[in-house]
């Protein structure tokens, strides 16, 4: 089996690119860990697919791997991506991209300016939906974690997130103590934790550690996510620019039963083949 592919990365956060609409193939989660390899692979954080449409009411099916072959809700970053791949190959010439993902559907926008605006859905509060182990819904929650406590908001932008808001996003334990909250049992679904730090009502720091990846230099949902949870607590204004180690994020988002949006780059790094 021989696929064409590229290779694309939104602020650093990198991914394989296929077209599974003009080609046919099918990837084992024990090929795409080798493929995510970076010294005997292509090396990436995530793979994205792009597949036909099962709805009539939208343009494509996206799909999304993690590095450890296991198919995974979302990704904010991979979405813009996939914006301008279907635009690069010439899948469709709509600056309006209506999406299917695993958990909904989405709308990317492509601007003049090379960014790529996508409406991310309203984000989700309510712990069986996220999902998270709670009694009740609340603004944030008390973890456990090694006998500490840390206080996490908890939301779904299509895929689970935590956030942890920290007086310095340099010198928090991301790895450590990132890589036991993606898996704590309060999560049944793992997630993907943030670690924000707020420089003022509009601009915030943030780090997050991937389920399936560790950390990456940027992280659509969990900029999505670390924006929804410092609204709802009442930190945030409606409109926030998002510093994270790859570059920035534009996040804006209404309030609650309102769809949130992402804007920011997608990069288009090279193309080639290879023959699994």
């Amino acid at each position: 089996m021989q696929l064409r592919f590229a290779k694309m990365h939104g602020l650093g956060n990198d991914f394989m690119v296929i077209d599974m609409i003009t080609q046919r193939g099918q990837l084992s989660p024990e090929q795409i860990r080798q493929l995510s390899n970076r010294h005997t692979g292509i090396g990436f954080d995530q793979l994205l697919l792009v597949e036909t449409p099962r709805s009539p009411d939208v343009d494509f099916r996206y799909r999304i791997y993690n590095a450890d072959g296991n198919e995974v809700e979302h990704c904010g970053n991979g979405a813009r991506c996939f914006a301008k791949f279907v635009h690069n190959q010439r899948l469709t010439g709509k600056r309006d991209i209506a999406v299917e993902t695993n958990t909904g559907r989405i709308v990317l926008h492509m601007h003049d300016n090379h960014q790529v605006r996508v409406d991310m859905g309203v984000p989700e509060f309510i712990p069986a939906k996220i999902p998270f182990i709670a009694q009740q819904q609340a603004d944030c929650y008390q973890i456990q974690q090694d006998s500490q406590t840390y206080s996490i908001g908890t939301v779904s932008m299509g895929n689970p997130h935590g956030v942890i808001i920290v007086d310095d996003v340099e010198q928090a334990p991301v790895v450590q103590l990132g890589s036991q909250l993606t898996q704590h049992e309060r999560f049944p679904q793992q997630a993907n934790i943030g670690f924000m730090q707020i420089i003022d009502r509009h601009t915030l720091k943030l780090r997050v550690f991937e389920r399936g990846v560790g950390e990456t230099l940027a992280c659509g949902t969990g900029a999505c996510a670390a924006v929804a949870s410092g609204i709802l607590q009442g930190l945030l204004a409606a409109d926030v620019q998002v510093h994270l180690r790859g570059g920035d994020l534009q996040i804006q988002w209404q309030g609650m039963d309102q769809p949130l949006y992402m804007t920011g780059p997608a990069t288009h790094v090279y193309e080639g083949q290879i023959r699994l």
